[in-house]
């Protein structure tokens, strides 16, 4: 099953993962209530463990230490904005929140982290990038169907070259603002599954994700832009926290997927329902949540700066970034760094 990143805010009881002094540096506390995206889904939960089944289905999660990200960029990428990506990226290991101040990305991955396999072990809590590869030629078209990605990636393995990571890689395609992929806009945001050996002559955890930038940005970068029908009428798009619709709205969708490629590699690991072609993994079960408070089309307490800009947790060097929460195994609900309570 693709896990689609794309839903219309969960109406959910947002908790809290402990009490913790935050660092706002000036920043203030707010609650908007924004329009749903033009893009919905089924998967609607009110954060109660009564209602979700989430259950371990008995496959790995990526517990081996660092959990090596490989990054295909596909299409043409400024450096400016590959390094906001990476910014985020290597956010994410304990050896960031030394530099970065309370709420943090490293913080915000700790409840990833509390996921174990059957042997006990955690999801790693150290990211790297490990590999870069820049495909500027378009080397497989402007426009790319499920199974064409997995081409771009057989590409890249080749090129690059890549290693064979099965054990601890994630292979994280990105496509630029000019290229269209099936179902992209209409159904999907960003997806992740595992390669088919007849593909790519492996079977190897990736991801894909688009920048929604000039394409729909109300559907793929919400809640920095909204729905078109709104007009002037409605409440507004929130200013994302690095000047970039496209990009700031990519980055929320590309902790989605790699909260779920963590805990759910081989789609037979955590997830809840009964049916492992369509699962509903720890990131759909908070998706459209950011803060305390969230639910009934509020996103949550998050914080704005004095220029506007809106997030929910610090990076390293100085950055903001704006990601939902994630469902915690232990307090059996939404949980952030943010949270007030």
């Amino acid at each position: 099953m693709l896990t689609f990143s794309a839903a219309s805010s969960a109406a959910a009881t947002s908790v809290a993962a402990k009490k913790q002094t935050l660092n706002t540096r000036g920043a203030e506390f707010f609650n908007p209530k924004l329009p749903p995206r033009t893009l919905s889904s089924s998967k609607r939960f009110e954060g109660s463990s009564n209602l979700v089944d989430l259950r371990y289905h008995m496959g790995p999660v990526l517990s081996s230490s660092p959990i090596n990200i490989y990054l295909i960029w596909y299409g043409r990428w400024s450096e400016s904005q590959k390094l906001l990506i990476k910014d985020f990226i290597t956010s994410i290991s304990p050896s960031a929140a030394a530099s970065s101040p309370s709420p943090s990305v490293s913080e915000w991955w700790k409840t990833v982290s509390l996921y174990t396999d059957q042997t006990g072990a955690n999801v790693s809590r150290t990211l790297v990038v490990a590999k870069e590869h820049s495909d500027t030629r378009y080397s497989h078209g402007y426009h790319l169907t499920r199974l064409s990605v997995q081409q771009v990636i057989a590409t890249a393995v080749k090129a690059a070259p890549f290693p064979v990571d099965h054990r601890n890689g994630i292979y994280l395609i990105l496509t630029a603002h000019d290229v269209t992929v099936q179902d992209f806009c209409r159904a999907v945001c960003g997806f992740h599954y595992f390669t088919f050996p007849s593909m790519v002559g492996y079977t190897l955890p990736y991801a894909w994700i688009g920048n929604s930038g000039k394409q729909c940005p109300e559907v793929c970068a919400y809640p920095f832009a909204v729905p078109g029908y709104m007009g002037g009428g409605g409440p507004g798009a929130l200013v994302p926290p690095n000047g970039d619709v496209g990009l700031d709205g990519m980055i929320s969708v590309i902790a989605h997927e790699l909260v779920e490629l963590s805990t759910n590699p081989l789609v037979n690991a955590w997830y809840a329902g009964e049916d492992p072609t369509a699962p509903t993994e720890i990131g759909d079960l908070c998706e459209g949540l950011y803060g305390t408070g969230g639910g009934g089309g509020y996103i949550g307490q998050v914080m704005r700066d004095g220029k506007g800009r809106t997030f929910n947790v610090n990076g390293n060097k100085g950055r903001k970034f704006l990601v939902q929460w994630i469902w915690s195994p232990a307090l059996k609900a939404c949980a952030g760094p943010n949270a007030m309570d």
